[in-house]
């Protein structure tokens, strides 16, 4: 399964954030907490080299909860500081200041001891296309400063938003990296809508998806298309179609089933989170 994405846009993306970088103070990452890996551009890290790091999960409540607490154990591991939030809802984002506080901690103490009070703490948002940027910006700043949108690609331009007298952010587009080397993170990054879905092998991508749901969370897909998959049967695939098309009345206007809305079916309901709590990745691979 051959997925690639990385429009033009994105390398100057890069070269902008590669200069403005040196004009702040700390780097806020936000990762998906369906596959926090595979979220992880991992061009960030050289990039930020030096700065202060937060790393933030967003979207944690589509996520299983014990999923999350392992990331987050596993972030801290890497000196991270980090915490799961829903960008969405102020009451989460409320924490982030302590957080921030600790992350720019020796920013903070050299300034005091160079006599330098009171200086806006600088902040890069950073994070691959629809993880959630410019939503949690929004949130933050308590107003509509940036444009958002359920697909990737929307924020294509450097912004800086003062979110308060003494806190700015640089907004970010949305930037992956040139090449997936891991065919994994590919497909887990696409499953999270952060890749257009009119290149997508969604066909392949779909068979996939029904597996790992069958293998990792039966009762999600009993509870939601109240289908119970036996791998087993050569059918399997072919009778999953027709379950959830006569569950959901999709059919065409011959009584055959329309696999295709079947597939735009689920995988909005995957982007989107209706389909219940999932962990894309799995977590339990995650060495301490």
């Amino acid at each position: 399964m051959n997925i690639q994405w990385y429009p033009g846009h994105m390398t100057k993306a890069k070269r902008a954030m590669k200069e403005d970088v040196k004009l702040v103070d700390l780097v806020i990452e936000l990762v998906d907490a369906r596959a926090p890996l595979a979220s992880r551009n991992p061009d960030i890290d050289s990039l930020a080299a030096g700065k202060g790091r937060v790393i933030l999960l967003n979207k944690a409540d589509l996520a299983s909860e014990k999923a999350n607490a392992v990331w987050i154990t596993y972030f801290e591991s890497q000196g991270f500081q980090v915490m799961k939030i829903d960008a969405r809802a102020k009451a989460t984002l409320k924490q982030l200041n302590a957080l921030i506080q600790e992350a720019c901690k020796e920013k903070i103490e050299r300034d005091r001891r160079r006599g330098i009070l009171n200086r806006p703490v600088r902040a890069m948002v950073v994070g691959i296309p629809n993880v959630g940027k410019s939503t949690f910006i929004n949130k933050l700043a308590n107003r509509k400063a940036t444009v958002t949108g359920n697909k990737p690609g929307v924020t294509k331009a450097q912004q800086i938003i003062r979110v308060a007298k003494d806190f700015e952010l640089f907004d970010t587009p949305g930037v992956l990296w040139p090449k997936f080397e891991d065919e994994h993170i590919a497909r887990n990054i696409a499953l999270l809508g952060s890749i257009k879905q009119d290149i997508l092998p969604l066909d392949d991508l779909f068979v996939y998806v029904m597996t790992y749901l069958t293998k990792y969370y039966p009762d999600l897909l009993k509870e939601r298309y109240g289908l119970e998959i036996d791998l087993d049967d050569s059918d399997w695939l072919l009778k999953a179609f027709d379950h959830i098309a006569q569950k959901r009345k999709i059919k065409l206007l011959r009584g055959e089933t329309d696999y295709d809305r079947v597939i735009q079916l689920v995988f909005s309901e995957i982007y989107d989170g209706s389909i219940g709590k999932v962990t894309w990745e799995d977590y339990t691979c995650v060495k301490d």
